[in-house]
């Protein structure tokens, strides 16, 4: 069995203090792909740096206390491969790949758009970017897994409010356009959907801090484990974890037949 954990922790530091190595200890992970770090190299504790039984793989942000993926590992890697290749996207911490073997396992971190017109447009920037390194990886050979927040709800099935979200950051039509390109046009699968092509109210990833959105499970899946095909049909099951709460979105777990 090969176990592989998606999470998104809005500050690693926040995430340790509220439980989420020692939740972490009982989940025997082979591979973590962290996003949202919010810390640089030296703000990480040895713990942060290499749980116990993993090695730890990291492409932190420029700007203090922002952005940044990770990877826990519990084989080392063969290669790692640190950005994009795009000084303006690297500088912001969004993509690290970890090779071992024939797999490679991505964590990825797509811009929000949220906040202003112009964020929303980096986005698009770094989406038109990134569109052509997903065909290459697709086109490796490689089996690949591709984790993480991609700020994006593909189908109103992924999101409560899709009616009032039509016009918002996160579930727009070229946005929604470009994840169907994805899956239909490159042939990425997604691994959620395979194994529950119906679920709605349960498959939440993430919940605004505002209003009673987690109480009420006003949420949207926008957190992803987009994989080749060969190993995207191992998948055998999958659960979002919500019993505790280390951050605003909560870890999607997939484990796939070895």
């Amino acid at each position: 069995m090969l176990r592989i954990i998606s999470a998104n922790l809005n500050g690693i530091r926040s995430a340790a203090r509220k439980g989420f190595y020692e939740w972490l200890d009982t989940q025997t992970p082979d591979f973590v792909c962290l996003q949202e770090l919010k810390a640089q190299a030296g703000d990480m504790t040895a713990g942060m740096l290499a749980p116990k039984g993993l090695h730890g793989y990291f492409h932190y942000a420029q700007k203090k206390g922002y952005s940044g993926v990770g990877i826990y590992s519990k084989q080392p890697a063969d290669k790692v491969i640190a950005g994009l290749g795009h000084t303006d996207i690297d500088s912001e911490g969004r993509y690290l790949e970890v090779q071992v073997g024939n797999l490679s396992v991505i964590s990825l971190y797509l811009p929000s758009g949220s906040s202003s017109e112009e964020r929303q447009t980096v986005k698009y920037s770094v989406m038109e970017r990134f569109y052509p390194r997903l065909a290459e990886l697709k086109a490796s050979g490689r089996e690949v897994v591709i984790c993480g927040d991609w700020n994006i709800a593909h189908k109103e099935a992924d999101l409560k409010n899709w009616r009032g979200n039509q016009k918002n950051s996160g579930f727009l039509p070229a946005e929604r356009a470009w994840m169907t390109q994805v899956y239909d046009a490159l042939g990425w699968v997604d691994v959620y959907r395979r194994l529950h092509p119906d679920a709605t109210d349960a498959c939440y990833t993430w919940w605004s801090n505002r209003g009673q959105a987690w109480a009420k499970n006003v949420g949207w899946r926008i957190d992803y484990q987009v994989a080749t095909p060969g190993i995207a049909s191992r998948a055998q099951s999958t659960s979002i974890f919500k019993e505790q709460r280390f951050s605003d979105h909560a870890p999607l777990i997939v484990d796939y037949a070895d």
